[in-house]
């Protein structure tokens, strides 16, 4: 028996098969795995990303994670994995989004507001609350860069993101209650900092949870990106 006039048909019939949207969705889902492992950069990330939603075919489909383990079944989405201690590279900008400025005085981020990817605070004869608990997140990595000099940042996280933290003090203080969400998709806080004579401190805020925020904006853009790319 020739096997190889069996075999061949077979695979071609397999990688020309139309793909659906659940196999564009499912590897969207591993690139995005890879990106936080630090496994992709943003650029080749987002290049990725923007041929799964050209991809008509499975066969184009498989090319594009055919170098990451979680498409081979060899990744970590099987079990519990820690989040990352650093941002990827490339994932969170230089730049800040916002800053947040007390200067012998007092500043309160709380309530529904968007968390940019970066954001950097200075508390200087003062004080200076973040507030996470009811945010809105629309990035998987977001990183808080908190200064105190003679003054004091107090930082409060929903309880099923992760939090990391990387910091000191010189005659002061800096802690940050390390966090592990078991959902992997959840968000990643970073809080680098420096307490000159003053505090910061970071924790979970007990009993405020986020719920679905990720599915819902990573559903909104894929539905962008459909639109964008078919058309």
């Amino acid at each position: 028996m020739d096997l190889q006039k069996h075999t061949e048909p077979d695979l071609r019939k397999h990688t020309d098969l139309r793909a659906s949207d659940a196999d564009r969705d499912r590897t969207a889902d591993i690139l995005r795995e890879a990106l936080a492992e630090g496994r992709l950069t943003a650029e080749e990330h987002s290049e990725r990303v923007e041929d799964v939603f050209r991809a008509k075919t499975v066969g184009e489909l498989e090319p594009l994670v055919r170098d990451l383990p979680a498409a081979h079944g060899t990744g970590s989405a099987g079990g519990f994995a820690p989040a990352p201690r650093r941002p990827a590279p490339g994932a969170v900008p230089s730049v800040a989004d916002e800053n947040v400025v007390a200067v012998f005085s007092a500043a309160v981020r709380k309530g529904r507001w968007r968390v940019g990817r970066r954001t950097h605070v200075y508390a200087i004869f003062g004080s200076v609350e973040i507030d996470l608990s009811e945010a809105i997140f629309e990035h998987q990595q977001v990183v808080i860069k908190a200064v105190s000099v003679f003054g004091s940042v107090e930082i409060r996280v929903p309880e099923n993101v992760s939090l990391r933290g990387s910091g000191g003090g010189v005659l002061g203080n800096f802690e940050v209650d390390t966090l592990d969400s078991g959902e992997p998709d959840a968000p990643v806080v970073y809080v680098d900092g420096l307490a000159v004579l003053g505090a910061i401190e970071a924790r979970p805020k007990r009993g405020k949870l986020i719920e679905d925020i990720l599915d819902r904006v990573g559903v909104r853009v894929n539905a962008k990106l459909r639109k964008h790319l078919r058309y």
